[in-house]
């Protein structure tokens, strides 16, 4: 090819909109408008809004979110419908609120007792190397039958029992009680005598400011602070195992998910997993500070979940779960692959892992209240 003919192909390319060693052009920045069921103070917000971020810097700028809190376009728990919809682009919230339309929802947010040991990591696993997250799509999708494509999201977790306005002594202590649970939790605290009460994050306040509630269950640690619970609960119990390993969860509708290019596909994949990372080691630092502004600045009494509530809410999620796995195959199908995944990783690591106490303790006897602030103990 002589110059004056590459001088024509060049000019050619470029009038197509195509530059030398490229094959098409890049794709034109979109805008997503998605929306979670949070409150725009809490942390679980911020990991939306990181997520955001991280997914405009991995494409370059050709993806953005709009990264909206509970109620900016529709109520906290129609975000998953609304994506159906279309009237949202996509969602971010956790998987248990949408128990209503199958229970079978809440084993894709980590269920009481991890499930079967497993922490955060095992669970991913199961999601990703046990065939977990196909299983979460194809229930939303074929079982629900929504137009949406899900992810794991933020690890929230372990979380704490709640907050009580009264001390507790035993699982007795639960009779009568009316507090806030949600998803399948409230039928295991339900069977443990307590009188279960559903509401969004926003309403728990006002509602034990008036009476409505006597106990609440949110996160623990700096969501709980931020949502105001020390100041109207006096009794904070940790740990449960309600929530031990919950996952949350982000996703878009299906059509827009399929009108991606494969490279922001592949970016949305790494940004998901990215910002669970950025976002937990950030959180476990506010917590630390969180837990120490409860005690000092509010008065808060942080006290250990007496160990036969923890082991009566295992037998409680044992019963709701064989209740839901016989009326639900689907149900049964995912239960069944999480106590299999877990029988293979579980005893293995726990060879493998010093309990964490061990270490914990030699270096940070525990009390009653949290060690946070203290200097290590000399040997």
């Amino acid at each position: 090819m002589d110059k004056r003919t590459l001088a024509v192909a060049v000019w050619f390319a470029f009038a197509a909109g195509i530059s030398p060693g490229s094959h098409a052009q890049a794709p034109a920045p979109r805008t997503l408008k998605m929306q979670s069921t949070w409150p725009a103070s809490i942390t679980l917000q911020e990991h939306f809004k990181i997520f955001a971020e991280r997914l405009e810097k991995l494409t370059s700028g050709s993806l953005k979110i709009e990264a909206m809190a509970a109620g900016q376009i529709v109520p906290p728990f129609e975000v998953l419908d609304a994506t159906n919809r279309k009237v949202l682009d996509g969602w971010h919230a956790i998987a248990y609120y949408w128990v209503g339309k199958n229970p079978a929802a809440a084993l894709f947010a980590g269920p009481p007792g991890g499930p079967f040991g497993m922490d955060h990591m095992d669970y991913l696993g199961w999601l990703y190397v046990g065939g977990g997250l196909e299983m979460w799509r194809d229930f939303y999708q074929n079982d629900l039958k929504l137009n949406v494509i899900p992810f794991p999201a933020h690890p929230s977790s372990p979380q704490a029992l709640g907050w009580f306005k009264k001390p507790l002594k035993s699982v007795a202590d639960f009779k009568g009680m009316k507090c806030r649970q949600t998803g399948l939790n409230a039928e295991v605290y339900a069977k443990l005598g307590q009188s279960v009460v559903n509401m969004p994050g926003g309403e728990i306040v006002p509602a034990a400011q008036r009476g409505v509630i006597d106990c609440a269950e949110w996160v623990g640690g700096v969501e709980d602070l931020r949502l105001g619970l020390p100041q109207v609960f006096k009794y904070h119990y940790t740990p449960g195992m309600h929530e031990n390993n919950s996952i949350g969860e982000l996703g878009f509708n299906l059509d827009v998910w399929k009108s991606f290019t494969p490279q922001q596909q592949e970016a949305a994949n790494s940004a998901v997993k990215d910002t669970f990372i950025t976002w937990i080691t950030r959180w476990q630092k506010q917590n630390a500070d969180a837990m120490e502004e409860m005690v000092q600045k509010h008065g808060a009494r942080i006290l250990r979940t007496p160990p036969d509530i923890l082991l009566a809410s295992l037998k409680a999620w044992d019963e709701v779960a064989k209740e839901n796995s016989d009326k639900s195959p689907t149900f049964k199908k995912v239960y069944e692959s999480q106590r299999e995944y877990a029988a293979k990783v579980v005893p293995a690591k726990r060879y493998m892992f010093p309990p964490y106490s061990f270490a914990a303790n030699y270096y940070w006897p525990q009390t009653d209240k949290p060690a946070a602030g203290k200097k290590a103990a000399s040997r």
